[in-house]
Parts: structure tokens; sequence; C-alpha cells
């Protein structure tokens, strides 16, 4: 691999997260919106542990709280505490087979939701509606296509 593609691959996937996460969409699609930005970040954080970690998590945090609008250090939380969960164990996680590591990041994406109500409760904000909590399982659905994606660009294969 070249290492200018190393050295852009990773902001690059990580605004690209972004973006699609501020893609409008249809408000009966709205509750099954993936959470991008934690699927690329799982992703750098199982695969290249020496270049995403809790700082890289904690910077994205706060730059999707400013771009999304939303409490400031509610994602920086949330992204911390998947990227502590992932690096603990990142050892198993990478050999499991893609099947079961989609199962793991669902669960995480799933801890994410109960992460950001309890946050909405405790700063006394709204509660999503319980159609929300359908968007872990698309993330856990997008896992294995994503990290294929990733990986084939990361390791220079077309993919």
């Amino acid at each position: 691999m070249s290492r200018s593609r190393a050295n852009w691959l990773l902001p690059v996937s990580l605004l690209l997260a972004l973006v699609l996460g501020l893609l409008p969409l249809p408000d009966l699609l709205q509750p099954f919106r993936p959470y991008w930005l934690a699927l690329v970040l799982a992703y750098w954080v199982i695969e290249a542990p020496e270049r995403a970690g809790l700082g890289l998590a904690f910077i994205c945090g706060l730059a999707a709280d400013l771009v999304f609008g939303g409490l400031l250090g509610e994602q920086s939380l949330r992204l911390v505490v998947m990227a502590f969960i992932l690096q603990r164990f990142r050892a198993q996680l990478r050999f499991f087979p893609l099947s079961q590591q989609a199962l793991a990041v669902g669960g995480l994406l799933l801890n994410d939701r109960v992460i950001a109500a309890g946050v909405h409760l405790v700063a006394r904000q709204p509660q999503l509606p319980a159609s929300y909590w359908w968007a872990p399982l698309i993330g856990m659905l997008l896992w294995a296509p994503l990290f294929l994606l990733l990986d084939g660009l990361r390791e220079g294969r077309k993919s």
C-alpha cells in the first residue's frame, strides 16, 4: 500500500461519513439512518489502532456535534465509549468472521442508542421515537459491505 493512500483514506472516509449523516432523507426513512460515523470509526479502530483511537473518536464526535447541531459533547461521549470497547476487544474482534463482527458492531450501535437516550434523559432533551431503535440493525447489516469496501481501499485492491 502506498503511503499517500494511507494518509488520505482515513480523513476522507470520516469526512464522507459526516456528509452521509447530513444527507436529507424522507421523514419515513429518517429513523433508519445508520450512524455512519460510528461505523467508519469502528473500522479504523479495529484495523488501524495506531491511527485511530480515543482521541480521534473525541474529535470526530465534537465535529459531528457541531455539524449536526446536537448537544455539544454527546456524540463525543458516544464515540469514545464505542472506541474504548472496540480497543478493549480488538484482538478478539479481528479474528471473528464478518457475520460475528457485524453482530458485535450491532451490539455497540445498540449500546450507542442507550447512551444517547441516557444523555437525552439527563439533559431533559426530547427522546427519539421508538422507530429510531431500528438504526442499529441497519448499521449491523451494512457492516460487512462497508468493511469490505474500506478494507479493499486500504489494501489497494479493487472493490
